[in-house]
């Protein structure tokens, strides 16, 4: 689907998020938006009591489905098999876009001969959802327009999520959803500037604005800069640098703003990978589970200590202003790493401010290039901004798809079930999930009020379940998985679907990804979280 690349690529917004309250159906699949973006959610119910239609897909009975004009709690992991359905029917009954498909997408024969295999039988068996309860999905969706579609780490975080962002890829294209207001496709970010990190090349394959490394033009423009040779061959992935660790491959980290000892997939593995390290640099702003491994510890500024941008989850660059100043010893991570590299005796860290490296940084980058402090102290701007006399981009794709024809290709998709897959030992599901009070692993672990309203870390357990295993609301019980084991206690909720538990990974005291799987999927390289094969026993 290379025509999505500038976003799809990206993880970024298709749209903005003001246009969501005006979409006449949203589709918002693995994602519970009202407690992970509480901000988008309020759009999302903003929509709904417009009068649009809400299909929700999530094994878990989140919060979002009270809004909900139609919940799909399909099987955990079977995501690609629903949305193909969906597609299916779409095309059988005549209610897709013909002329934006002409007009605007390649491959649509192949793609329609794909869907064959996708029959009500299998679709139905596949995902435990009634093939009527698809039919009216695929309706819904294709009927009412514009439609659009939210996901979030449901659909990306399994060993086959790249197919699952294809397959809603390709919904948006046969109904011509892509390139319209208050439509599109948007994976909404997990934190505020993980959209930034990428942009700015915090990933092993590209530059900033996602310039290929193998690209021997980009490659050479940055030598050109920088004054160094860089190589060509993309590095590691998050995963696989643990990976490596362990084998002995890589002998030192130096971590910013993570902390893999709660959030990493098959927690136990990395651990053991950290402590085979001969050295570990931690940077952040508290001394959390991972930082107290460390040989070194750098302490960071927070938000409020410094200045610099930010980019959300819809592309837009906004500024960051200091309005304290930095406690103790505690410095920017621009000038912490830029001191690093001037005591290594490395040029081209003799930064002053983080605008001075923003302005290295949009010289180099096209879809930056417009876009400067000065443009930002009036206001937002959205990517990509080509020239200082562009507005910015809110909707992508109104014209064509960033493919030499200018089209996006439409992909057919075999279903692969999830790797972590049930079995007499370990015959329950486990996916993860997001509490509204808290962020993430760490930060608002240091608030006592927002502790005393998460409430602590619990289980949710059908009551079907439960049943069968003894289980009482309240009891301690012991999850174990292929790969480790904690205690925690159960809550008795129909929130959970029968054969799918929940937890969330919040809390070190119970580090819940020491039992998911870090089987990965073959592109992204996104490990399996969403999809873990559990056995529970009362204690």
């Amino acid at each position: 689907m290379a025509g999505l690349a500038t976003a799809l690529g990206s993880g970024a917004m298709t749209n903005t998020i003001a246009e969501i309250g005006d979409s006449a159906c949203i589709l918002a699949a693995g994602t519970s938006t009202t407690e992970a973006h509480p901000i988008i959610g309020y759009q999302v119910k903003k929509a709904v009591r417009n009068g649009a239609k809400l299909i929700v897909v999530n094994p878990q009975e989140v919060p979002l489905t009270q809004f909900a004009t139609l919940h799909l709690p399909l099987k955990p992991g079977t995501d690609v098999v629903l949305l193909m359905g969906m597609a299916k029917v779409i095309i059988d009954e005549g209610l897709h876009d013909q002329n934006y498909i002409d007009e605007r997408c390649e491959n649509f024969d192949k793609f329609k001969e794909s869907l064959e295999v996708y029959t009500p039988e299998f679709v139905s068996d596949t995902t435990g959802l009634p093939w009527e309860d698809v039919v009216e999905a695929a309706r819904m969706y294709a009927e009412n327009g514009p439609a659009s579609i939210l996901y979030c780490m449901g659909i990306t975080q399994h060993s086959h999520g790249t197919d699952n962002v294809l397959a809603v890829s390709n919904l948006a294209l046969i109904t011509g959803n892509l390139g319209r207001l208050s439509a599109g496709v948007n994976p909404l970010r997990g934190q505020n500037n993980v959209q930034g990190a990428c942009d700015m090349g915090s990933l092993p394959n590209v530059f900033t604005g996602y310039q290929k490394v193998e690209n021997d033009e980009a490659r050479q423009k940055f030598e050109k800069a920088w004054g160094v040779s860089l190589s060509g061959k993309p590095g590691l992935t998050h995963t696989e640098i643990f990976d490596a660790a362990y084998k002995g491959d890589i002998k030192a980290i130096y971590l910013i703003g993570e902390n893999p000892v709660l959030t990493e997939a098959n927690a136990a593995h990395s651990n053991e990978a950290m402590d085979k390290l001969d050295f570990l640099v931690v940077q952040d702003i508290f001394l959390n589970e991972t930082a107290q491994k460390a040989d070194v510890v750098l302490p960071a500024v927070s938000f409020a200590e410094k200045n610099g941008t930010s980019v959300n989850t819809e592309r837009r660059v906004q500024r960051v202003r200091r309005v304290i100043d930095p406690v103790g010893e505690s410095k920017p991570d621009w000038w912490i790493v830029s001191a690093i590299a001037n005591e290594m005796g490395y040029e081209g860290f003799a930064y002053n401010s983080a605008e001075e490296i923003f302005n290295e940084m949009a010289k180099l980058t096209p879809s930056f290039a417009g876009i400067n402090y000065e443009r930002l102290d009036q206001g937002s701007i959205q990517w990509p901004c080509p020239s200082k006399d562009h507005p910015g981009t809110p909707v992508l794709h109104k014209e064509k798809f960033a493919t030499p024809s200018g089209k996006a290709k439409l992909a057919p998709l075999e279903y692969r079930p999830s790797e972590d897959c049930c079995d007499f030992d370990f015959p329950l599901i486990l996916t993860t999930e997001r509490s509204l009070y808290q962020f993430h692993s760490t930060m608002t672990r240091y608030s006592e009020g927002l502790d005393e309203l998460s409430g602590g870390e619990q289980i949710l357990i059908n009551p079907v379940d439960a049943e069968k295993l003894g289980i009482a609301d309240g009891d301690l019980v012991e999850v174990s998985s292929r790969r480790g084991k904690l205690k925690v206690k159960a809550t008795i909720t129909r929130r959970s679907q029968p054969g799918v538990a929940s937890l969330s990974f919040h809390f070190a005291e119970c580090p819940t990804n020491l039992l998911t799987s870090s089987a990965l999927d073959p592109v992204a390289k996104t490990p399996e979280t969403k999809v873990c094969a559990i056995r529970i026993d009362k204690v």
